[in-house]
């Protein structure tokens, strides 16, 4: 079979239902669902999802928020969805069907919700400066910085969700790389190649690995085998941005502000949060939004604790300072104290950085997140979803891995992963349980779990980083990279049939 043929099939994985156009629903497997793949609602869908997805794409062309073209498509797509069921008298099933996405897409939406605000209070406490300054000292140059936070987001990835991998990192990279906007670019991408990778060899790195481990097909320890094959993904591309980060080191610095007040226990209340998260999972069998929950309510209860006890005022991490006014007269004492000199300065740039430092607030932190991301993941997932419901999902599944040998299969599942929500792709495949080896199993995880770097928007590690560095890391700054990584993509597949044949 020719390339030619391998990339048409994979526009057929992703976009065409099949060859013929019915104007009838038609009934699926389920006597509770309708066929929709070749009714006019699926091609409808599949123009409006690709519409929005271009959109989305050229985002820096058309100064089009993404969030605003992706939701309207994935509203109007349920809309057509909803209007052939009612019309069938299946009203109930739609609403299940919708409500079943919309659960997927709240435990996603809060789980981020808690990081980024845990980044944004770390942020406002002068946590990731503090961090900035220290590897600065240590006088690094772009590059290693560049391997350095590389790896620290590979092996943390490996334990930790790689959203919140990536957006911790990702806060490290931004304050690392205020005078290199490249730096930032290329250190982003290889955030997000190394977030992916480290989470594919863990049972608890990533939704394609724990649905695998749940589902029972490969054992716990046999996971680890794909370490080398994920280390090798994630070098190859790094080896080749490397050329392109700048020599220079960053700007020295002799001297920090100390972190604000409160720095080191929020630290500490998110490795708490993490760790309720996954015991919620691991223990509970409760999904690991509500662990996050949880763990905002530690910030919630330390923001009370900062407000209503504020430092005193010799301290240097203190809450609002007061201010020592210039005005004070001859015979005044040393030191006297202007209860009303904010009034006398409040237009000059004393009383603003008076100012600056007021009383933690939480819910300022969860203001300031990134919403145009949530919102664009949302449309993204809702959409998804419908055109799952639609029965693409399904068509794909069984057409891989009845019509084609299962190593192209596991391959073009990876590369679809760059597209399609690696969680639902996997969900997908094991729902269909292909008869295949335990190393097939291996390979679609690992693929699975890395193909998503790809593109920007194949994992909510690129989505998040693109929120976070916006302007700097963008979709199509991630795109001038992809072949590098489609590189390590294909080097890391070939080390896992190098040294895992045992498993085929």
């Amino acid at each position: 079979m020719t390339l030619t043929k391998y990339v048409g099939l994979l526009l057929i994985l992703l976009l065409l239902p099949t060859f013929a156009f019915a104007t009838e629903a038609t009934t699926a497997n389920s006597p509770q669902s309708l066929n929709l793949s070749h009714h006019w609602v699926g091609y409808l869908s599949l123009v409006l999802f690709s519409v929005a997805y271009i959109l989305a794409m050229t985002e820096e062309i058309t100064d089009l928020r993404k969030s605003k073209p992706m939701v309207f498509a994935a509203s109007l797509i349920w809309v057509f969805i909803g209007a052939v069921y009612v019309h069938n008298g299946m009203k109930e099933e739609v609403g299940v069907a919708f409500r079943s996405v919309l659960i997927s897409y709240a435990e996603l939406f809060l789980f981020i919700m808690v990081s980024m605000t845990y980044l944004n209070a770390m942020e406002d406490r002068s946590v990731f400066e503090k961090l900035r300054v220290w590897l600065l000292r240590k006088n690094f140059t772009y590059r290693q910085l560049f391997w350095i936070t590389g790896f620290q987001s590979f092996f943390i990835s490996s334990a930790c969700n790689n959203l919140t991998t990536a957006l911790l990192m990702g806060s490290v990279i931004v304050a690392l790389g205020k005078d290199s906007p490249r730096f930032v670019t290329l250190s982003c991408i290889n955030v997000v190649v190394a977030t992916n990778a480290g989470g594919s060899f863990s049972p608890f790195g990533d939704i394609t690995t724990l649905l695998v481990w749940q589902n029972g097909v490969v054992p716990f320890i046999d996971f680890f085998s794909l370490l080398i094959p994920a280390l090798v993904n994630l070098i190859v591309p790094a080896s080749i941005m490397h050329f392109f980060i700048p020599k220079q080191r960053p700007e020295s610095v002799q001297e920090s502000e100390p972190m604000k007040r409160g720095g080191w226990v929020i630290i500490g209340l998110f490795v708490m949060t993490i760790i309720t998260s996954v015991c919620f999972e691991n223990l509970l069998g409760l999904p690991p939004a509500a662990g996050m929950m949880l763990g905002l309510t530690y910030l919630k209860f330390f923001s009370y604790y900062l407000q209503q006890f504020p430092a005193h005022h010799d301290d240097e991490d203190s809450t609002p300072k007061t201010v020592v006014s210039n005005n004070a007269t001859k015979g005044d004492k040393p030191g006297y104290i202007d209860y009303f000199a904010p009034m006398k300065v409040m237009n000059t740039a004393k009383y603003k950085e008076a100012m600056i430092d007021q009383p933690f607030d939480v819910f300022n932190k969860v203001a300031n997140l990134e919403w145009d991301t949530l919102l664009f993941f949302y449309g993204v997932m809702i959409a998804v979803g419908g055109l799952s419901f639609i029965g693409y999902m399904t068509f794909a599944s069984e057409f891989l891995y009845v019509g084609l040998d299962p190593t192209i299969a596991n391959i073009l599942v990876g590369i679809a992963s760059a597209f399609v929500d690696n969680g639902t792709i996997m969900l997908e495949v094991l729902t269909m349980a292909p008869d295949i080896s335990q190393g097939q199993w291996l390979l679609v995880t690992l693929t699975a779990g890395v193909g998503g770097s790809m593109l920007a928007v194949g994992s909510a590690a690129g989505v998040g980083l693109m929120g976070q560095a916006k302007g700097i890391y963008t979709f199509t700054s991630h795109l001038k990279w992809t072949p590098a990584i489609v590189l390590g993509y294909l080097a890391s597949i070939a080390t896992h049939f190098l040294i895992n044949g045992r498993y085929f």
